[in-house]
């Protein structure tokens, strides 16, 4: 089980980490030529879906402006997502 748990946690952490580094390259990659614009294509394909549901939440509540704020909002979510499984493992455990 506790496995199970570092495993969940890693996951959530690689979300989180990909999260933060598609929303550092997107001030530096403008170049769809360029090597870095792969990864960064790659890491929009694996982060839309958990950024769009965020920043449609934001638009209807008027917070979609110029700066995207879904970056934050998704990982707090992913934050309690991850707290939520993991102490349901702990409960289930004990």
């Amino acid at each position: 089980m506790i496995i199970l748990m570092n495993a969940i946690n890693t996951f959530f952490q690689i979300l989180v980490y990909l999260i933060l580094g598609r929303a550092i390259l997107s001030w530096f990659v403008r170049n769809p030529y360029s090597g870095l614009y792969k990864v960064y294509s790659a890491i929009i394909q694996i982060t839309d879906p958990i950024l769009s549901p965020c920043r449609n939440l934001l638009t209807r509540f008027g917070m979609g402006g110029t700066i995207d704020f879904s970056p934050i909002l998704a990982i707090i979510g992913l934050s309690v997502i991850n707290s939520i499984i993991i102490n349901i493992l702990r409960m289930l455990m004990f």
